[in-house]
Parts: structure tokens; sequence; C-alpha cells
């Protein structure tokens, strides 16, 4: 279940930067209470992670879904840049979650 949790908190973290970016400094009342609301609900479900997991292994998980999803988002979403570069990180993080998820054993 732990794992569930974790997925979950990673995807609504991409929700709360996702709608950071569209309350344009916090001026926007809706996208200003999603990102709070999301924010909340990633930190819990990652504290209930956390009771089982390994911290390392939990915050790198939800930091590495955050990174590639916000990646995901800002490209499909928001216009922004696809090169090399900016592909070959993503594929890094990835690597780096694997590999995380794999030395946990």
């Amino acid at each position: 279940m732990s794992w569930i949790y974790l997925v979950f908190a990673g995807l609504l973290e991409v929700v709360w930067a996702y709608s950071m970016k569209q309350s344009d400094g916090f001026t926007r009342l809706v996208p200003s209470l999603i990102t709070l609301i999301a924010m909340i609900a990633s930190f819990a479900l990652l504290a209930l992670a956390m009771c089982t997991l390994p911290l390392g292994t939990a915050y790198t998980i939800w930091t590495g879904i955050g990174a590639i999803g916000t990646f995901i988002l800002g490209t499909l979403l928001l216009g922004e840049p696809i090169n090399f570069m900016r592909l070959l990180a993503a594929f890094l993080i990835i690597a780096g979650l694997i590999l995380m998820k794999l030395s946990e054993r």
C-alpha cells in the first residue's frame, strides 16, 4: 500500500507544481487553492508512504515522479522546449528512480 501512496503523492506533486505555475504568483484564486490542497494531500500521502518505506527511497521516488511529470506537462501544455539535453536529463532521472527502487531489496 505504501507504494500506491507514494505514486499518488508524486502525481499530486505534479498537480501542485502545475497549479502553482497557473496561479501566477498566487494572484489567481482557483489555481492557488488547487496548489495548496494538492500540496497538503501530496505531503500527507508521502508521510503515509514513509511509515514503511526508507526515507531516501520514498523522497527520491516522490521528487522523481514530480520532476518527470512536470517536465512532461511543461512540454505538452506550456510549450517548453524539448532538446537532447533535457531528454537526457529526464532519462537520467528515470534511471536513478529505477536504481533507487532496485537498491531497496
